[in-house]
C-alpha cells in the first residue's frame, strides 16, 4: 500500500534556485486523499477537501511541511491508474504528444523552491463589508515547499511549438459538477511564461513535492507548478496541455478568479484572468483575540512578496498603536525568488493596544496597502493585517 508520509528530509529541505536531479516516477495508486491530515489541517470543507492550517504550525519552518500544505480543489480527488495516465500535448504544435510517465522521466529533471497561494486567501476578512462566497479562507491558504520535475518549456520544445501560439492550457482529470455539465479544473497561462528556461522554469510538471511522490490532495501523479502566479494556475492531476492562440475557455479561467464588483455577465467579461499574486503577509503568533501581558511580546509570520523574478522582501513592519507608529521586524533567511519569507519581532504592548498591524513592501514597489476595495468573489486581500489581541 502507498504511503504519503514526508520524510526527515523532505522537511529539511530549504533549497533555493534550481538544481538538476534524477528520482523514478512513481508506479501506482491506491489511495484517493493523503490521509491522515485531518489532524494537521483545518477543513473548511471535506468534500470537495479544502484546508488549511493553523496560523502557528504554518510558520514554524520555511519549507512548509506537506502535512501543513494547505489543500484546494473544486471536486473528488480523481483516482488514477498510473500504469495507464497519459498526458497529451496538442494544439498549435507540430508534433502532437502522448507521454505515459516513463516518456517524461526521459527528460531532465529540476528542482524549485516555490510558495504556492490560493487567490482567496484571507479572503473571510472581506465579509466584514459584505458577504463573499467560495471558501472562508483564512490566511492560511499559503505554502513554501521544494517541488520537483521537468520544464514545460522542455515539453514544448519537443512538441513544437507553431507560429500564433500565446497562450498554452492545462487541463485536469477531476470531475467537477456544474449547472451546465461535468467540467474538469484547468487554466491557461502566456506562451511567454510557459517558455521561460531561466534560473527558475516559468512552469514546471511536476511530480514530487518535499522529497516525496505528490500526495493526491496535492495532485498525483502530475501536476503544474507556476511560480509567481496564483494557485489556481498551477493545476492538479494534469492530463492535457494545449497550446492555443487564445487563453483557456475552461470556466476556472474565463469566468472564476477575476476581480469582480457584481457577477454580472458583463462584469465577468470586462475583467481579465488573475495571473501573478501581489505582495501579501500575516501575522501567525500570537493567535487572534490571545491574552497577552503587558510589555514586550514575541511575534511571528510570513510575507511573500509579488509574484516577479528577483523581488524580495524589503520591509515588514508591525504597528501596536492603531497605526500612529511601525517598528521594524527581523527578515528570517534570505529572499528566495518567487518565495515568502519568515519574519519575527519583539513588540511593546501597552494596555491601550486591541490589535496589532502589519504591513510590507518589497523591492518592485509592490505594497500592502491600508484598504482593498471590496470584490464578490473575495481574491486578493492584501490589506493591512489585523490581529485582534487581548491585554492582561
Amino acid at each position: 500500500m502507498k504511503h504519503f508520509e514526508i520524510s526527515r528530509r523532505g522537511l529539511l529541505t530549504a533549497a533555493s534556485g534550481v538544481a538538476v536531479t534524477s528520482i523514478k516516477w512513481p508506479v501506482k495508486l491506491v489511495a484517493q486523499h493523503g490521509g491522515g491530515q485531518e489532524k494537521d489541517l483545518i477543513f473548511r470543507s471535506s468534500n470537495p477537501r479544502n484546508a488549511e492550517p493553523e496560523l502557528s504550525k504554518l510558520v514554524q519552518s520555511w519549507i512548509t511541511p506537506t502535512k501543513h500544505f494547505y489543500i484546494r480543489s473544486h471536486a473528488p480527488n480523481p483516482k488514477i491508474d498510473t500504469e495507464r495516465y497519459r498526458l497529451t500535448v496538442d494544439g498549435l504544435v507540430r508534433q502532437p504528444l502522448t507521454l505515459n510517465l516513463a516518456d517524461l522521466s526521459r527528460w531532465p529533471r529540476h528542482e524549485v523552491t516555490a510558495t504556492l497561494t490560493c487567490a482567496g486567501n484571507r479572503r473571510s476578512e472581506f465579509n466584514s463589508e459584505g458577504k463573499v462566497g467560495g471558501v472562508q479562507w483564512e490566511a492560511g491558504a499559503i505554502g513554501n515547499a521544494n517541488w520537483s520535475g521537468i520544464s514545460l518549456a522542455d515539453v514544448l520544445k519537443k512538441a513544437e511549438v507553431l507560429a500564433g501560439a500565446k497562450h498554452v492550457w492545462f487541463e485536469g482529470q477531476d470531475e467537477i459538477e456544474r449547472k451546465d455539465g461535468v467540467i474538469p479544473f484547468g487554466g491557461s497561462v502566456p506562451i511567454e511564461k510557459a517558455m521561460l528556461a531561466g534560473k527558475v522554469p516559468g512552469a514546471l510538471l511536476a511530480d514530487r513535492m518535499n522529497g516525496e511522490d505528490l500526495t493526491p490532495d496535492h495532485g498525483y501523479p502530475l501536476r503544474t507548478l507556476v511560480p509567481g502566479y496564483i494557485g489556481a494556475r498551477s493545476v492538479k492531476w494534469l492530463g492535457k496541455i494545449t497550446v492555443s492562440d487564445k487563453p483557456s475557455p475552461n470556466h476556472y479561467l474565463a469566468t472564476a478568479y477575476k476581480i469582480v464588483q457584481k457577477t454580472d455577465p458583463i462584469d465577468w467579461t470586462e475583467s481579465g484572468p488573475i495571473y501573478r499574486f501581489p505582495i501579501n503577509g500575516a501575522i501567525a503568533t500570537p493567535r487572534a483575540k490571545a491574552l497577552v501581558p503587558a510589555g514586550l511580546i514575541n511575534v511571528s509570520g510570513y510575507v511573500l512578496p509579488t509574484g516577479r523574478l528577483d523581488v524580495t522582501t524589503q520591509r515588514v513592519q508591525i504597528s501596536s498603536d492603531n497605526g500612529t507608529s511601525w517598528q521594524p521586524t527581523t527578515l528570517l533567511g534570505k529572499g528566495v525568488d518567487y518565495c515568502w519569507q519568515l519574519w519575527s519581532a519583539k513588540v511593546r504592548i501597552t494596555p491601550q493596544t486591541k490589535k496589532l498591524l502589519l504591513r510590507a513592501f518589497d523591492s518592485s514597489g509592490g505594497f500592502m496597502p491600508q484598504r482593498v476595495p471590496w470584490n464578490a468573489k473575495g481574491y486578493l486581500q492584501n490589506s493591512w493585517y489585523e490581529l485582534p489581541i487581548e491585554v492582561s
